[in-house]
């Protein structure tokens, strides 16, 4: 399978421990990350293939014109509002009041705030590294066009931030990227979530859109990040009512509960008459990850069952984190579709 990988996506690479749930961690989600995939899916014989330029345009069908803006400046404000170093990670740790009448700020400390729903950092290398990997997104989306599959290794992952919000690791939601691309050929595209954190960004970008059908599958939020969204009854509003489905999985679920999600996902993709697929493929599903228990075979199986509906796919990287079972489950879902 092609695999798109732009080398700048490392330059973002967080190193300060972090708080998350309860406990001062080290960052998952790093350079390395990407590196230890890469190197895995080269093995297995995967062709890798730097991405095209973006047009810009598919940028702002999923962000507003002034949080990109934001993003790609904020690093170096933050650095001249606080006099901090070039290596320097800028946390937000102030937001605002839900239901007050608070104004926008000129700080970028404030800023932070008001465009993120977490503690990620943005760095020196974090606005080029979310570039490179959007223009993975839509260079994948445009080749499964021709090619039937393709498979964007994007990372920072993307499918917790919203039009104008960051957090989860994500910064720019690359499965919606790749929708758009997709929607400019094609009437109807559906995005099938399958990492198990819920798509919390993208359900709310395709939340008023009945061209998008967004599917998740997930650990129960009530228990599990991102918590507040997630539920059966979200269903999308005005003219995207009844376009956005959850399935929320209690913690611990395995194969046959996930099997039965995906079958119910895939009537869904069906009958929405959808003409391309989208797939945010996150492999933190796996036991070693604590939320649901997928293993083994399961990720192969996963891989053919997708490959069954018979659409053009992108396949876009979400999450999955431990050492090995990144390595070894995005390579099994990639050979479950080719059937190699």
């Amino acid at each position: 399978m092609i695999v798109f990988y732009d080398p700048i996506q490392e330059s973002h690479s967080p190193t300060q421990p972090h708080v998350f749930g309860g406990e001062l961690l080290p960052p998952a989600e790093t350079a390395d990350r990407a590196k230890r995939l890469l190197g895995a899916l080269e093995r297995h014989g995967h062709r890798v293939v730097t991405p095209d330029d973006i047009d810009e345009s598919l940028l702002l069908e999923v962000h507003s014109q002034r949080y990109l803006e934001f993003l790609e400046t904020a690093h170096e404000r933050w650095r001249a509002e606080t006099g901090s170093p070039r290596e320097g990670e800028a946390v937000p740790y102030i937001r605002p009041i839900p239901g007050t009448p608070w104004k926008a700020p000129p700080s970028v400390l404030a800023q932070m705030g008001w465009f993120s729903n977490d503690v990620d950092p943005i760095l020196e290398g974090t606005w080029p590294a979310v570039m490179g990997g959007a223009r993975c997104a839509s260079s994948a989306a445009e080749a499964s066009l021709s090619m039937g599959v393709a498979y964007a290794l994007t990372r920072p992952p993307g499918h917790h931030a919203a039009r104008e919000t960051y957090g989860g690791y994500c910064f720019i939601n690359n499965g919606a990227v790749a929708a758009s691309r997709l929607r400019q050929q094609m009437q109807r595209v559906a995005i099938l979530d399958i990492d198990t954190h819920h798509g919390n960004g993208t359900q709310s970008i395709f939340w008023e859109r009945s061209d998008v059908l967004t599917i998740s599958i997930h650990g129960d939020t009530t228990e599990h990040f991102p918590f507040f969204l997630g539920h059966e009854d979200e269903r999308g509003a005005g003219e995207g009512l009844g376009y956005n489905r959850n399935h929320p999985l209690p913690t611990g679920s395995g194969w046959s509960a996930y099997r039965r999600a995906l079958e119910a996902s895939f009537d869904l993709i069906e009958s929405f008459g959808a003409e391309a697929l989208v797939v945010a493929l996150g492999v933190d599903t796996h036991e070693a990850h604590g939320v649901l228990s997928l293993r083994g075979d399961d990720y192969s199986m996963i891989g053919s069952a997708i490959r069954s509906l018979g659409l053009p796919t992108t396949i876009v990287q979400e999450g999955g984190y431990e050492p090995d079972t990144l390595e070894e489950a995005v390579p099994a879902v990639l050979q479950g579709f080719t059937g190699d």
